[in-house]
């Protein structure tokens, strides 16, 4: 039994997350968030969550490995092996190349990679409009520096392996959501 994974790139405030877990339903796959994961171990208080919270203490990044290991049992669960979606994760090339070795381990594929593209300008109206008293016009443009330099590299990494497709993600919710399905739809609905 052949599975798909799709992972969904793209900057702060693109609409990865929305249009995740409205791409899940659709397809009725996992929306795999790597944030919510790491938040549901440590309330839960796993082995993985205890080693998580102490990074988090501290303000740190939780490491590699230990993110691996977390999407590790996440996409071994039954509900993962007809598809699943990642999203916020691979964040850089050394997370991609972990990733792949750990598909390759565990039998898997990730035939698709979207990408979401937005103007910087139209991603800081977004965010500024959302109106969190964390998102100010330096802290967005801090955040999307850092995407660029950590991220967009991530980027060229799947475009070289030809599972890349860039959506633009600036039309209305409807109209990007159909843009994905449309890409997305012979990944599910083909025999492999």
């Amino acid at each position: 039994m052949s599975n798909s994974g799709l992972i969904f790139l793209g900057p702060p405030g693109a609409g990865k997350g929305t249009q995740a877990a409205i791409i899940a339903a659709k397809f009725n796959i996992p929306h795999i968030s790597t944030g919510e994961m790491l938040r549901e171990a440590i309330a839960s208080g796993t082995t993985l969550g205890q080693k998580a919270q102490s990074y988090v203490d501290k303000g740190e990044l939780v490491p590699d490995e230990l993110l691996l290991d977390l999407i590790r049992d996440r996409l071994l669960q039954a509900d993962a092996q007809q598809g699943w979606i990642l999203d916020g994760f691979p964040r850089n090339l050394a997370q991609a190349e972990f990733l792949d070795q750990l598909l390759t381990e565990i039998s898997q594929t990730c035939d698709c990679v979207l990408n979401l593209q937005v103007s910087d300008e139209f991603l800081v109206a977004r965010l500024l409009s959302r109106g969190r008293k964390d998102d100010n016009e330096e802290t967005i443009r801090r955040r999307l520096k850092v995407y660029y330099e950590q991220t967009a590299p991530v980027i060229g990494y799947y475009q070289n392996k030809n599972n890349l497709y860039t959506i633009d993600g600036s039309p209305t919710l409807e109209e990007v959501t159909a843009a994905l399905a449309q890409v997305i739809k012979p990944f599910f609905d083909s025999p492999k």
